[in-house]
């Protein structure tokens, strides 16, 4: 995400969250990229019509709701032309005069001392139930990875059943609950934390999931997403220099 993301992304959160960020608090965010990571998703219109989805990540949470709703279920496949390659530990892309892309998700953590916060993840409802959410939480665990974190942890409304499925998918567990956490309606809150980003076995799972996610998906392997599957299957030794 870059600042000039931030009117786009203040757009879907409007439709995502009953409690939204305000645009400046993005602003402040993205000008910390030691302590955030924040990840935006783009749809590419091709000249042929095709649509192309590709997270492009920017480093950047003050703390936000976690939400994924219902954007994991019913998933469809995605076009299988990708016009840029992959980069670093996100999809960045250029549009080149091929056709205007739209912003449609965007997920940020914060980063302190070896954990981990999950503070965010939308998804523009009109693209909902394709997998972009899932997409987008794979994002958010290689570069924790990368950054060598211990672990990945997020709040999540007691009543989105949705977003902890996807959650418990990826090995997280409930750890506790923060009463009347969400200001809107006073709703608890679920904490939920990751297994160790560290464990060996921990990391197999993480990237089979995430290699499947992918093949659904129908995204290639490229040089750079076997470097964001390296991340999150060998984090004994975290990508930190990625051309």
């Amino acid at each position: 995400m870059a600042l000039a993301d931030v009117a786009e992304v203040s757009r879907i959160e409007q439709r995502c969250f009953t409690n939204p960020w305000p645009p400046a608090a993005y602003r402040r965010e993205l000008r910390a990229p030691e302590q955030n990571a924040y990840f935006v998703l783009r749809r590419l219109n091709a000249p042929s019509g095709e649509a192309t989805y590709l997270p492009d990540e920017h480093a950047s949470g003050e703390h936000h709701e976690s939400q994924v709703a219902s954007q994991t279920a019913g998933r469809g496949r995605l076009p299988p032309r990708l016009s840029h390659p992959l980069r670093a530990l996100g999809w960045r892309h250029e549009t080149n005069g091929q056709g205007a892309s739209e912003l449609i998700g965007f997920a940020g953590m914060w980063i302190v001392f070896d954990e981990a916060h999950i503070t965010t993840i939308g998804v523009d409802p009109a693209y909902r139930g394709r997998g972009l959410g899932e997409l987008l939480l794979v994002a958010l665990f290689a570069d924790a990875i990368r950054r060598g974190a211990a672990s990945l942890t997020l709040e999540v409304r007691v009543s989105n059943e949705a977003a902890q499925n996807l959650y418990l998918k990826y090995g997280f567990t409930i750890h506790g609950t923060r009463h009347r956490y969400y200001s809107d309606n006073h709703e608890d809150a679920h904490i939920m934390w990751s297994e160790s980003l560290r464990d060996p076995d921990y990391q197999i799972r993480v990237g089979k999931l995430a290699t499947q996610l992918l093949d659904r998906l129908e995204l290639p392997t490229l040089p750079a997403l076997e470097l964001l599957l390296a991340a999150i299957a060998n984090v004994s030794e975290p990508v930190t220099n990625v051309p």
